[in-house]
């Protein structure tokens, strides 16, 4: 079985006994979900979605310290590979196949955070079990093919302001047409408040997906 455990914000991180873990944007420091630092950090692969502090967070000390691999766009992966750690760089549309899966790049409409960047999302194939993390992004139509991936979770951003909020992520989550919901980018700050329990139950009532809140520090076993 595999476990998805978040650490707040929209640090992720996805793991099953005996196989490769996967931490999806640590944002660690200043994240005030989480006391766990770098060096506590045990990861294999790195998903870094964009170059925003809050989101590139730790990649590279989580990198160096675990000989990790960072997965991302190809300006931050030739960044950190610049900087003597492990990347594997892709771009938007482009799938690869890893030890665990496989990993196909989305859209997502935000800042890169990165000059010549773009930001993106992931649907990853973890030993059979399809993932979508959106990142930061706004609502877009294409949420619609990424729903025909046959997903078992999508992980949404509903704190509004930088990225959708609670209604548009709801329509989100009707695209997607996947049996669980999480959501995620809300209450770090005061300008990104919302309360999980209204997106519960707009997705329960509005989609024939259900919404699962996993509170920072618990896990989801699926």
């Amino acid at each position: 079985m595999a476990v998805i455990t978040f650490l707040g914000h929209a640090c992720f991180l996805l793991e099953e006994e005996g196989k490769e873990t996967i931490i999806f944007d640590p944002f660690l420091k200043e994240n005030p979900h989480t006391t766990l630092t770098a060096e506590q950090i045990k990861a294999d692969y790195i998903l870094v979605s964009h170059g925003h502090f809050d989101h590139i967070g730790e990649a590279y000390e989580i990198a160096e310290a675990n000989k990790a691999t960072i997965i991302s766009t190809a300006e931050i992966s030739f960044d950190a590979q610049g900087k003597g750690l492990n990347a594997h760089p892709m771009n938007i549309g482009g799938k690869f196949n890893f030890p665990f899966g496989w990993i196909k790049v989305t859209l997502a409409f935000h800042g890169s955070g990165i000059a010549g960047g773009h930001a993106c999302g992931f649907v990853v194939n973890y030993y059979g079990k399809n993932i979508y993390f959106a990142g930061d992004t706004g609502l877009f139509s294409d949420m619609k093919l990424i729903g025909d991936t046959n997903l078992d979770i999508a992980l949404l951003p509903i704190g509004d302001n930088f990225t959708m909020g609670i209604d548009d992520a709801v329509l989100a989550a009707s695209f997607l047409n996947t049996p669980t919901v999480i959501p995620y980018h809300y209450n770090t700050w005061p300008i990104i408040e919302a309360d999980p329990e209204e997106f519960k139950k707009k997705v329960e009532t509005k989609t024939h997906s259900k919404c699962v809140i996993v509170p920072a520090g618990e896990s989801y076993t699926f």
